[in-house]
């Protein structure tokens, strides 16, 4: 496997090389984001990811969930329309409100495989939807189980946020480098994939070229802290930024913000609710 490039430092100063778009005078100019996930076990992780996208400025945010947690979903987040999805034939529930979305989320809270595909394939289904796609948790499963081929059913705008295991299931035991050689995980699987990854602060695009994010701190290692980050990344492309831009961004704005807590709450011990409420006052201070 070759060496990657030599990882180009992500900074306030390269971010705003990379200006947010403009937010324009109303929610519809700043994106309608779907996120798709809340199992029954894990509706958190979704009601997580969207308010991440709210708080990085989307405009409209969808939660697509288990049927039997819609309602729990809708009332925790009242920001949000809510889809209850039949897991088993999602289709139906989908298909009609695909319309204007700009980006879509899938795998936040979910537990099955199969569900997953399902979703999967709902959303792929008939060729028309080409919005940026970010996939986590159960979706990299998916990714990873199908053949080669369903890659180019997915859009061409393709973000993957893997950890360690799911990074090895995406390349193949026989193809992984060493896991905690961060930089070449993230260019392996983004060149395999044909996709952005954000792997452990490290980003890559599919020709191989690195960013690295020099923040963060052992406090992001939390249950939820991923949800955040793949709600970000959903929430700036909903926003019209290009998928290295957005991946960039948003790992950035992840990593400072568990900084801020770090400082006022301790190294350990924040919740990824707390990284959410961060993210506007981090996204402020990056862009002044």
């Amino acid at each position: 496997m070759s060496t990657p490039r030599r990882p180009t430092l992500v900074t306030p100063d390269v971010l705003r090389t990379w200006p947010l778009p403009d937010p324009g005078s109303s929610k519809h100019d700043r994106g309608h984001v779907l996120v798709l996930g809340g199992s029954v076990g894990n509706p958190g992780a979704v009601i997580l990811a969207g308010t991440a996208a709210l708080r990085v400025g989307a405009g409209v945010l969808a939660l697509g969930v288990d049927e039997r947690t819609a309602v729990a979903v809708a009332v925790a987040v009242p920001e949000a329309s809510v889809i209850g999805i039949t897991f088993a034939a999602p289709g139906a529930d989908l298909d009609p409100r695909l319309d204007g979305v700009d980006a879509v989320v899938v795998g936040p809270g979910l537990d099955d495989a199969d569900d997953t595909f399902r979703l999967l394939e709902a959303l792929v289904a008939g060729g028309r939807f080409d919005a940026p796609l970010v996939l986590d948790a159960f979706g990299l499963g998916v990714l990873a189980d199908r053949p080669a081929e369903f890659r180019r059913l997915l859009p061409s705008d393709l973000v993957l946020t893997p950890n360690p295991d799911e990074a090895r299931r995406l390349l193949g035991d026989d193809e992984a480098p060493e896991l905690d050689d961060a930089p070449a995980v993230a260019a392996a699987v983004a060149t395999a994939r044909d996709a952005t990854v954000a792997y452990q602060r490290h980003i890559s695009t599919p020709t191989g070229e690195v960013f690295h994010v020099p923040d963060g701190d052992p406090g992001l290692g939390t249950c939820g802290s991923g949800d955040v980050l793949a709600g970000a990344l959903g929430g700036l492309l909903a926003r019209g930024m290009a998928p290295l831009e957005a991946a960039c961004w948003a790992v950035y704005l992840h990593a400072a913000s568990g900084d801020r807590l770090s400082r006022a709450i301790g190294g350990v011990g924040y919740l990824a609710r707390e990284i959410v409420a961060e993210l506007p006052r981090t996204l402020r201070d990056v862009s002044s």
